[in-house]
């Protein structure tokens, strides 16, 4: 395939959603072929069962699962994510072919970090990462990224702006687990080499503007 993926990552109120719609808008102004899409599609089938039977988002508000979503058996819940992937990657694949860049708002890199996340043990931690790269990249044979950018918002700030939202899913909820996912993504980011652009910078957050500047220099760097 002549396009590229890259992936938007990042903790929890890192701006993700918005840095990506901005890179697909500012990419194009530049006479980029540039197109964006969000994992999970939640206006999907499979969207639907990962929002509402497993988070319980949308109409459906309480989980389907009686320990909580939060408690699910975390190789159980990557395979949900999963599904949503392989189900809707033929949309993107369309878009790669035509050699477009294709801006991706979480990926498997998501299942990677917050289901990790619940392990404890490293290597048993370790072992589930090599686990979901075979199931995804592997046996579902879901497209790898050329690039992944990974935004770290630090989770004692995220915990600060997640006051300003009407609506929080169980994890979001969970300060053990935004600690927990943290401590995944960073360590992740070193493991894969992932781009890490920080969105607090002395004591302060970023503009979007600033951090959507470094983001497109991530971007040229992957064309030389």
């Amino acid at each position: 395939m002549a396009g590229k993926i890259i992936v938007i990552e990042g903790t929890d109120c890192s701006g993700k959603e918005t840095q990506s719609i901005l890179l697909e808008k500012k990419l194009n102004e530049l006479g980029k072929k540039c197109i964006r899409f969000s994992f999970p599609m939640y206006d999907t089938p499979t969207g639907k069962i990962v929002g509402g039977p497993y988070l319980g988002k949308e109409e459906i508000t309480k989980s389907f699962f009686p320990e909580g979503s939060v408690n699910v058996d975390p190789y159980v819940v990557c395979l949900y994510y999963a599904a949503d992937r392989k189900y809707n990657i033929h949309k993107a694949l369309e878009y790669l072919e035509k050699d477009y860049y294709v801006i991706l708002d979480r990926y498997t890199t998501s299942n990677l970090a917050y289901q990790g996340s619940k392990i404890k043990d490293k290597e048993d931690r370790f072992y589930m990462y090599q686990w979901i790269d075979k199931l995804e990249y592997w046996l579902l044979q879901l497209p790898k990224p050329d690039k992944t950018i990974f935004l770290h918002m630090p989770y004692k700030y995220s915990m600060e702006l997640m006051k300003n939202r009407t609506s929080l899913d169980e994890h979001e909820k969970s300060e053990e687990f935004l600690k927990n996912a943290e401590e995944a993504y960073i360590e992740l980011s070193e493991l894969y080499n992932w781009n890490r652009i920080e969105c607090i910078k002395d004591d302060k957050l970023r503009s979007i503007d600033d951090i959507n500047q470094e983001i497109l220099q991530v971007i040229e760097d992957v064309e030389k």
